[in-house]
This record gives structure tokens, sequence and C-alpha cells, in this order.
């Protein structure tokens, strides 16, 4: 049985093939292609080159950089070094940039160079979206995701790490000037490190206790500090482990699950983000009322309490809040509360009243509930709480 054969690469074509029939008229490519000739005015967006000058060597077209770098964002190519790889080999980015090669460094440039004008393009896109009926523009879920940042953990401080660092140097310096002593009282003629070798290690041991110090008061203002991307913060990750991130608010369409909108914060909880990502999702689908879900990190009573006031219909996971022993027979949701009576009634069947009202700089914040009296009495007390007092259930004012 035979193979099927392929064109041999050394024949000579009287009527060379156009690329344009190499690419299927339903390649995603062909939709970027239109999307940036069609839809984005690189001069109003603010694109870099966006009108070249009359002098001086011509630049490259932002609409052929602004294509490729789509076209990575699509394909999760990220490195401009792959992209500028792929501009030469690559038959759907030959069509795409009309085989514009342009170097890494021109395509790292442009991204450092239009950070606003690229966030106006993901706008233009998803206002596209909005005109094609893409989005339900009813409902949407809002969640967090953490972003490692090119901050080493290394170059991240905080305040115990600081003055972790500051007592081993001290400790150094300390060992340091005691060998610094030892050799000059040694009858040795010779020593291992020369007294000049010493000085110069206690010196640059000094200096970085400077930069310490330094980043020490950086830290009282901001709580921890990140020398090479400023805004980053450490974090909890996957698998209860820790890095430098920053975490990324997206809001998400329920219809064909596309993005409306993100924000990105360097604050590791989602507490918050809930009704001001609601928001900005509201204002780019034109629309008064919205459906939102979100997971229990989202759940703020002061947050929710503007999500009801600016007509956001929320649907969040309430949190679990353990009791001091662990039992979760006695966790605080599985207390129950009469709003008509206001009072609690605990899984032993006993009403908890009101006792206690809390204020905060003269705003009531929470209000207290107790029955002491039965608690005392209660044969489920040691597994209900460890205060002698008896069970306390907490409420807030919201």
């Amino acid at each position: 049985m035979r193979y099927v054969k392929g064109e041999d690469r050394y024949q000579t074509i009287l009527f060379p093939e156009s690329i344009d029939e190499y690419i299927a008229p339903d390649n995603p490519v062909r939709i970027i292609d239109a999307f940036v000739d069609l839809s984005v005015d690189i001069q109003k967006s603010g694109f870099t080159y966006a009108i070249p000058a009359h002098t001086g060597r011509p630049p490259y077209d932002p609409r052929d950089i602004l294509k490729l770098y789509l076209y990575g964002y699509m394909n999760r190519i990220r490195s401009s070094r792959r992209l500028e790889s792929e501009a030469g080999r690559n038959l759907e980015v030959i069509w795409l940039t009309n085989k514009v090669k342009p170097d890494h460094k021109t395509i790292a440039n442009f991204r450092k160079d239009n950070p606003r004008a690229l966030k106006e393009v993901f706008r233009t896109f998803t206002l596209l979206c909005k005109e094609w009926n893409l989005f339900s523009q009813t409902f949407i879920v809002i969640d967090g995701s953490k972003f490692r940042a090119a901050n080493a953990k290394k170059n991240n401080f905080t305040k115990q790490k600081i003055n972790r660092h500051l007592k081993a140097i001290d400790e150094k310096i300390k060992n340091y000037l005691l060998e610094l002593e030892a050799n000059d009282t040694a009858e040795a003629a010779i020593p291992e490190i020369t007294a000049e070798d010493i000085k110069a290690r206690i010196k640059e041991l000094k200096q970085r206790q400077e930069t310490y110090e330094k980043y020490k008061v950086e830290i009282a203002a901001k709580g921890e500090v990140s020398t090479t991307d400023p805004d980053a913060r450490l974090m909890a990750v996957n698998n209860n482990g820790v890095d430098v991130c920053y975490n990324l608010q997206s809001a998400v369409d329920s219809k064909h699950c596309l993005i409306i909108d993100v924000d990105v914060i360097n604050n590791a909880a989602d507490q918050g983000q809930l009704s001001p990502m609601a928001k900005q999702a509201k204002a780019i689908l034109g629309v008064e009322t919205l459906a939102v879900a979100a997971d229990k990190g989202y759940y703020v009573a002061e947050d929710l309490k503007v999500c009801e006031e600016e007509k956001t219909i929320t649907y969040v996971a309430k949190q679990t809040y353990a009791n001091s022993t662990g039992e979760k027979e006695y966790y605080a949701d599985q207390f129950t509360y009469d709003p008509e009576k206001n009072v609690y009634l605990c899984p032993m069947g006993q009403t908890l009243s009101h006792f206690k009202t809390r204020k905060e700089k003269g705003v009531v914040k929470h209000f207290d509930y107790r029955n002491a009296e039965a608690c005392v009495q209660c044969p489920k007390l040691a597994k209900c709480t460890t205060s002698a007092k008896g069970r306390t259930i907490t409420r807030h004012a919201d």
C-alpha cells in the first residue's frame, strides 16, 4: 500500500499560490485582522507611533504589532522572543502581519509603552461582544486569581524578615570583629584571612544594614516591600504555599464565559471587591440591575449592603465560623435567628437574647446574644464553648 505523498519542496511552481490560500475562511486570525483594521482606532486609543514622524527611520505599524500581540494572547504565547520566532516561521502570523518580522525588543517595548492603549483595545472588544449579543447582561460571576509577579520571594521583605536579616548581620559583624581581634593577636605570621578582607566584609555588611533600615521605614508605611515589583505582595496560593503575587479580579458573563472586565489589586483577600467589580460590569453592559455570584471570600456585610443599594442581586456563599471547641454541631451557623423576636435558638433548643450592643466610633456595628443561665446548666456546654460564662453569638448590624 502506498503512502500519501506531499509536494516536492524543490519543484518550481509557475503560478505561485498566495499565502491567503493557506488560511482557512474560519481561521481565528481573520477575526484578529478584521477587528484591528475595522474596530480599533490606534490614534484615539493612544498607541505610540500612531502618527509616524516625517524624519528618521520608519517605525513598525502599531496595527501589525497589535495583531501579533493579540495572536500571542489567544494562543498563550507570552514571551516576546517566542513571538519574534513565530513571526518568522508561523504561516498564520506571516499572513496576519504581512510578513513583518519585528524583533523581540520591539515587541517588548510595544507592551511596555502602550499599557493604557492595550486596555482600551480589550475594552473595545468587550463592547463589540456586547453589540453581537454575546453577553447575557443579567448574570455574572466574580472571582479572584493570584498571578505570580516577577519579584522573587527573597526580594520581598516584611517586618519580621527585616528583623531576622538585621539580627543576622549584627551577629556576622560581631564575629568578624572578634576574628579581626584574634588575627591581630595571633602568633602566626600569615593569617588565613587578612585584616583588609575582614574590614571589607564588615563594610559590605554595614551597607546592607543601611539598605535594610531603609526598607524598615517603608515597611512601617506599606506593611511590606517588594524590590522588583513594588506593587506586588506576598500572598497565599494553591497548596497552602505563598508567593509574591498580584490578585486579579475578573467579572465573567454566564452566557459564553466571556470576561467583561478585570482589575488588579495587591490585597491578598477578595473582601470588599464585590460591589466595585459589579459596578464596573454594569457600566460596561449598560444595565441598572445585575445578578452576581461569588464565593465566600467576598462575604462582607458592608459590601453586600452596598450591592443591595446599587440594585445588584448577590448570590454569595456565607462563611462558616467555628466555635472555640471545634465541634461542628455547635458552629455559629447551627444557631437559628428569629427576626421577629430578635433572639437566637441554639442546637439544644435554648433561647439566646440580646444583651449587648457594640459600637465603633459611635456607630453601631454588632449585637451580642447570650443565655448564661441556660448555658451553665447545659450538658453540652464543653462541646459548645470554653467560656465559663456560656456561649455568645455575635450578629452584625447589617
